[in-house]
């Protein structure tokens, strides 16, 4: 498994309401043991999470189905990240 950070950021198209269905679908991530750590940012743009996966597909994959994606609230983009410290 690798890890794979993942930019969330807003679209003008973001609403407050897609966070709850957003945290359901990080804790459903989290209870597969995917989700590493997950936060936003304090200027309000957006936000970050690791997720681990086999490879950048998997991850690709597993991120289109995240709300704040299908909903067109964010834009995400997606890393692998190969952590150092």
């Amino acid at each position: 498994m690798r890890k794979y950070l993942v930019m969330a950021m807003r679209t003008p198209r973001f609403d407050a309401s897609i966070a709850v269905p957003h945290q359901e679908w990080l804790a459903v991530v989290r209870e597969r043991g995917q989700l590493v750590e997950t936060g936003k940012f304090t200027d309000g743009s957006g936000g970050a999470y690791v997720i681990t996966a086999e490879n950048l597909a998997a991850a690709q994959e597993l991120i289109s189905t995240d709300p704040i994606h299908t909903t067109g609230a964010s834009e995400l983009t997606v890393y692998e990240w190969d952590i150092t410290g």
